[in-house]
């Protein structure tokens, strides 16, 4: 079984530190995500980039035709709405192209924040179905990364029953594979 594609598909490629973020920029990657020093993603072993550098990021990658996606894919406790928040302002006003994000709360906030700010559900959020992804759009989600585990034909049913853009994992188990 097999789902036709109706768009181009997009090369996404992580960036953990400099020299990665430079490689996707030169190897014709469409867009490039990372995670951010002040934490909020499961990207946390990388410490390559804070918000303060992330307006130069975002520069750079523009520059390039190329898209930058932020991952703010942890769960997010009450204590830490805050912090969440302020990182949010400043996330918004680098230009970032999009979040990648786990927690319900962090759509939520973003959204309220930025009702332009496009937000896609992390693989953390284990959307593996249509009625899944229309909870996912529900918080103002517009793609959802699927679950590393669904096999090919899954990949296929999911995009026969579902309109949500999807994203796949198509190399390993781990992002930096």
């Amino acid at each position: 079984m097999s789902a036709p594609f109706s768009v181009s598909p997009e090369i996404l490629a992580p960036a953990g530190t400099e020299e990665a973020f430079l490689a996707a920029l030169s190897s014709g990657a469409n867009a490039v995500y990372l995670g951010l020093s002040e934490g909020f993603n499961a990207r946390n072993r990388s410490n390559a980039f804070s918000l303060e550098t992330l307006p130069d990021l975002v520069r750079r990658a523009h520059a390039a035709n190329v898209k930058l996606y932020l991952t703010l894919n942890t769960l997010v406790f009450e204590s830490e709405l805050t912090a969440l928040e302020e990182l949010l302002r400043g996330v918004i006003a680098a230009g970032v192209d999009a979040l990648i994000i786990q927690d319900p709360a962090t759509a939520f906030l973003a959204r309220k924040l930025s009702p332009e700010i496009r937000l896609h559900a992390s693989t953390q959020m284990t959307i593996s179905s249509a009625e899944g992804a229309e909870f996912a759009r529900t918080l103002g989600i517009e793609r959802v990364v699927l679950p590393r585990e669904l096999s090919a034909d899954d990949v296929a049913r999911f995009t026969e029953a579902s309109s949500m853009e999807c994203e796949v994992f198509v190399h390993g188990a781990l992002c930096i594979s």
